[in-house]
C-alpha cells in the first residue's frame, strides 16, 4: 500500500493521477507479480528518479539524451493562446490586398463547392468572407489574415514577429548564386517563390523498354506541401525567417519552432487528425483557401509521391534543442542500380 507514495516521493514530478499497483500470484509458480501502471509525464514536466532524468534506447535505460529533455521542456500546452488568432491593433481592410481577397475567395469556393453555393460565396462581403475563413472575428483582423492577405506593408504590424521566406539558390559548393525574400500576402507570394524553382524535365528508361518517360525533377505537389507546411507550422514569436534553399539535385525547407508530433515516425503512424495544430486559426484559413489540409496526410502523401517516382525519401531535421525543424526533398534518384531494384 505504501509502494505508490513511495514512488511519488522519490521521483520528482512523477503524476499520482493514474499511478498505481496492481499484485498478481502466478498459478504455477505461486510467485508474485506487481504490474506498476506509469502516467504519462506532465507537459513540460521530466520525471526524475535517483535525482536524474532517464530514457529508454532500445533495451538500454540511460540518463535521458538533451534533445529528449528539451523536447519534453519545450512541449506546447494546449491550453495556450493561439499566436495567430490574436487580433492586430489598428488593422482594417485597407491593409489587405486586393489581389489576395479574391484569389482566398476563388480558393474558397473551391473547398467549399460542395456545400455552400459559389453564387453565394460571391454575393459575400470581404468581412463575411474573412469571418466565415475565420480570420476575422467580431469585426476584427487577426494575425492570420495578415500573413495570409495581408499588404507587404502590413506586416510591419505583426513586429516583433518575423513572416518572410527567403528562396536562396546554391551550387554544387554550396556558395550563394542568387537569392530573394518574400513577405506577405503569403496566399500570392507562395507561387512566387516556387515559380524560382528549376524544376527540370527529366527522362527515365523504364526496365522492359526503350521509350523514356518524362517527368519534372519534383512533385508540384511535395514542393507546394513542404513550403505550406512550413508557414502553416512556423513559431512566429521566434522571430527567424523561413528558409527555402535550392540545391543542385535536392530541395531544403526550414522552420522555427518544435515539431507537434514530436517525432516523425509518429506523423507517420498517426491514422487521423492531428490534435493540436501552433497556429490553429492560420491553419484552418489555409484549410479554407486550399493550402493545406488537416488530416495529417501531407507527410505521408510527400513520402509516397518520392516512393513512387523512385527517389530517396525526404530527409527530416528536428532540433528540438534549436527549436527548428528542416526537410530536404531529394529530385534525382540514388543510383541507377537502386532505382532499377525499387522499380522491379
Amino acid at each position: 500500500q505504501s509502494a505508490v507514495w513511495k514512488l511519488i516521493e522519490h521521483c520528482t514530478n512523477l503524476s499520482s493521477e493514474g499511478l498505481s499497483i496492481n499484485e498478481y500470484t502466478t498459478e504455477d509458480t505461486q510467485k508474485t507479480v506487481w504490474v506498476i501502471h506509469i502516467p504519462k509525464h506532465l507537459p513540460r514536466r521530466p520525471v526524475y528518479a535517483h535525482k536524474k532524468a532517464w530514457q529508454r534506447v532500445e533495451d538500454s535505460l540511460v540518463e535521458m539524451t538533451q534533445e529528449r529533455l528539451a523536447a519534453i521542456l519545450e512541449e506546447p500546452i494546449f491550453e495556450a493562446k493561439d499566436w495567430s488568432a490574436e487580433i492586430v491593433p489598428n488593422a482594417t481592410l485597407a491593409d489587405l490586398d486586393e489581389l489576395a481577397i479574391a484569389k482566398a475567395r476563388v480558393m474558397f469556393k473551391k473547398v467549399h463547392a460542395s456545400k455552400i453555393p459559389s453564387e453565394e460565396i460571391d454575393a459575400w462581403s470581404v468581412e463575411e468572407l474573412l469571418c466565415n475563413s475565420g480570420i476575422m472575428i467580431d469585426g476584427k483582423l487577426t494575425r492570420a489574415a495578415i500573413i495570409l492577405l495581408g499588404k507587404p506593408v502590413s506586416v510591419f504590424k505583426l513586429r516583433p514577429a518575423v513572416a518572410e521566406v527567403t528562396w536562396t539558390l546554391r551550387d554544387e559548393h554550396q556558395e550563394v548564386v542568387d537569392y530573394e525574400h518574400f513577405t506577405v500576402p503569403f496566399i500570392l507570394t507562395v507561387d512566387q517563390i516556387l515559380g524560382k524553382i528549376r524544376n527540370l524535365t527529366m527522362r527515365e528508361l523504364p526496365g522492359g523498354t526503350l521509350f523514356p518517360d518524362t517527368m519534372k525533377q519534383y512533385d508540384d505537389y511535395t514542393i507546394r506541401e513542404a513550403l505550406h507546411n512550413a508557414i502553416a507550422h512556423q513559431d512566429y514569436t521566434l522571430q527567424q525567417r523561413i528558409n527555402f534553399v535550392e540545391n543542385p539535385g535536392y530541395l531544403y525547407y526550414e522552420n522555427g519552432g518544435s515539431f507537434i508530433p514530436g517525432t516523425l515516425q509518429k506523423a507517420l503512424a498517426t491514422k487521423g487528425p492531428q490534435r493540436h495544430f501552433r497556429n490553429e486559426c492560420l491553419c484552418r484559413a489555409m484549410v479554407n483557401f486550399n493550402m493545406i489540409d488537416t488530416v495529417s496526410r501531407g507527410i505521408k502523401k510527400m513520402f509516397n509521391e518520392q516512393w513512387r517516382r523512385h527517389f530517396p525519401m525526404p530527409d527530416y531535421e528536428i532540433d528540438a534543442t534549436n527549436k527548428e525543424v528542416g526537410v530536404k526533398i531529394y529530385g534525382n534518384s540514388i543510383n541507377e542500380k537502386y532505382t532499377k531494384l525499387l522499380k522491379e
